[in-house]
């Protein structure tokens, strides 16, 4: 075995073992939008040994001379041999843009979780009823209670050291819990948003309806690769793979819900339901479910309807016997976390005809009106996570997230430091603004004639140059940057994006012809989740990312997913009505209509409005 050593830890790997992999059994995170496959260039690491790694073509291309001589790799590019000393860049994630938004909007407060609490009469000679019987029969209603060993396991002791009064959990028909004496007051659940990046969990009062804690984290499977096609493969390579996947994510939500408890004083028994929902890939993967067969056409998920199973079977730790439901899925790649979006937005009941898009590593899109639920998605790609972006990153610290061009360019940094590189709401800005700027075409090309020169201003001409590739644009000079480089947006950076772009519009173009409409007929667009909370609207026009309406149509609406999750924790009738919108909705499977690629070429072009 071989000690690794990290700034606060050493962890014991075998022989063999890759550096990605250590850094993962430490339960450090690095960025690994390429699965390991050595093509994204994002899992830097500082390796110190006895014997220095030769660099490989990977880390030629994608580290420079001084950080090569410093002992800086690829995670993913070498095996452990020796012993060895790890330094990571620590990312400061800004994990506020997807737990900080409006308050949660009024429900009618029904949770399927009720309390009772009971003064049982005692055992006697002549009454020698069994504790569960007792229990049970003292229970408001006529439904039968299914038989807990769970509940039954300490059921003695606890009628016997509270005095006979206590109160019993119920979940629907099913008794999860006896507590002693009475704990009326006391409960709580957790809306659970298992993102591609990003997890999120919400700690609930299920008692008043309010949410009393959030915390996020980086998805831990983000080390399998930044896209759900990336995290199928590994998951296909077998049982033990699939179960490793499972454990990642299932580990990280553990240490959130640790971190939520100790900081609210909630014991972790108290917590008896969760809710959880995600894109259809992750579902599979949180619940330890195959997801090999969602990568091919025809896209075919294990499951589509709600989930309903015991924590304990799943290893979540909350109450053991407490009940983790998963929002049901629409399709292979519409899943539970669009159906909290829909329900949160309230999709079946607004007025008029409402877009409602949520863009991430894919782009679901929804479209209700005219008595139909329309669904999409496109596989926009990780452009807009930052991923495949030359010095893209996540929304952390140090990342441009908004650019301005005048006589110069001004740059937006989160935490308003030096900049370390680019995150996915910077990157519309700023192709916005270099497009209306002249910096760049309607097709994407970098302005290179003459006549185009001329036009940018002197500064703004001086950033654009030539690379060691292809044309680039400096967003920021080294003396500016965290790392003393320039960070740069390259043609490739511009095409990756286009591709993105295109592919969400022509999916919302599509959905519009699909409901016999026009784009000008949408009464609003509502932008789901962190991304669509800090994008620039005026951007987003600005390159024909939306149609072409007026601003005041378009409004973010937040995490919507996990708001979704929220009021079906707090009400069981809005659990319902997830499940009813799901059923209703039509998907519409773009890879089967033809015209799509006609309208994701047209959608490449830049041609939107200021």
């Amino acid at each position: 075995m071989l000690d690794i050593k990290f700034s606060n830890k050493v962890v014991q790997v075998e022989a063999g073992t890759t550096i990605l992999q250590a850094i993962g059994l430490a339960g450090r995170q690095v960025e690994s939008n390429c699965g390991g496959k050595g093509t994204c260039g994002k899992c830097k690491v500082q390796v110190k040994t006895d014997t220095p790694y030769s660099p490989t073509l990977a880390e030629k291309k994608f580290l420079t001379v001084s950080e090569l001589e410093a002992g800086w790799v690829l995670a993913c590019q070498h095996t452990l041999t020796q012993n060895a000393v790890l330094h990571l860049e620590e990312q400061k994630d800004v994990y506020q843009r997807k737990t900080d938004f409006a308050e949660l909007q009024q429900i009618a407060l029904g949770p399927s979780i009720t309390k009772h609490p009971l003064k049982l009469s005692r055992p006697t000679v002549e009454d020698q009823m069994s504790d569960w019987d007792r229990l049970v029969s003292s229970l408001p209603g006529t439904k039968s209670i299914c038989f807990s060993r769970f509940a039954a396991a300490t059921l003695a002791k606890v009628l016997r050291d509270s005095g006979f009064q206590i109160t019993a959990v119920m979940d629907g028909n099913r008794l999860i819990a006896v507590e002693p004496h009475d704990t009326s007051s006391l409960g709580y659940g957790i809306a659970v948003d298992i993102g591609t990046t990003t997890v999120v969990v919400y700690l609930l009062d299920i008692i008043q309806g309010v949410v009393v804690d959030s915390a996020a984290m980086t998805n831990p499977q983000q080390i399998y690769g930044a896209d759900v096609i990336s995290r199928i493969t590994y998951a296909a390579g077998g049982t033990e793979k699939l179960q490793e996947v499972q454990r990642k994510v299932m580990d990280g939500l553990n240490k959130i819900i640790a971190k939520l408890c100790q900081e609210n004083k909630i014991p972790p028994e108290e917590i008896y339901q969760a809710v959880v929902v995600g894109n259809t890939t992750m579902a599979h993967l949180f619940l330890g479910i195959d997801p090999t067969y969602l990568a091919p056409a025809p896209f075919i998920p294990v499951f589509q309807q709600m989930v309903d199973v015991e924590a304990q079977e799943l290893g979540l730790d909350i109450l053991a016997a407490g009940r983790v439901v998963v929002l049901p899925n629409v399709a292979g790649y519409v899943g539970s976390d669009t159906v909290g979006v829909m329900l949160a937005a309230g999709a079946d009941r607004l007025e008029g005809v409402s877009l409602i898009v949520d863009i991430g590593t894919s782009g679901e899109m929804v479209l209700s009106g005219k008595g139909r639920i329309l669904t999409c998605s496109t596989a926009a790609g990780p452009a807009f996570e930052g991923a495949e972006i030359r010095y893209g990153m996540r929304a952390a610290e140090g990342a441009i997230e908004g650019v301005n061009i005048t006589a110069d360019v001004e740059l937006k940094i989160i935490g308003e430091g030096k900049a370390r590189g680019i995150c996915g709401s910077g990157l519309i800005d700023a192709i916005a603004e270099m497009f209306k700027a002249g910096v760049i075409t309607s097709s994407g090309r970098y302005a290179s004639e003459p006549e185009e020169l001329e036009q940018l201003p002197p500064r703004v001409r001086e950033r654009l140059r030539k690379g060691e590739r292809t044309n680039e644009f400096v967003l920021a000079w080294g003396c500016d940057t965290a790392s003393g480089e320039d960070i740069v947006l390259s043609q490739k950076d511009i095409r990756a994006l286009q591709l993105a772009k295109g592919a969400i519009s022509a999916g919302i173009t599509l959905l519009v012809r699909e409901m016999g409409i026009t784009p000008l007929e949408i009464d609003r667009v509502l932008l789901a989740g962190a991304f669509g909370n800090y994008i620039k609207k005026e951007s987003a026009l600005g390159i024909g990312l939306l149609p072409p309406l007026p601003l005041e149509k378009i409004h973010a609406i937040g995490n919507a997913a996990g708001d979704g999750a929220k009021m079906a924790l707090l009400s069981l009738e809005e659990r319902i009505r997830a499940e009813t919108m799901a059923k209703q909705a039509e998907h519409i499977e773009l890879s089967n209509k033809k015209e799509f690629q006609d309208e994701f070429l047209k959608g490449l072009a830049f041609e939107g409005i200021f």
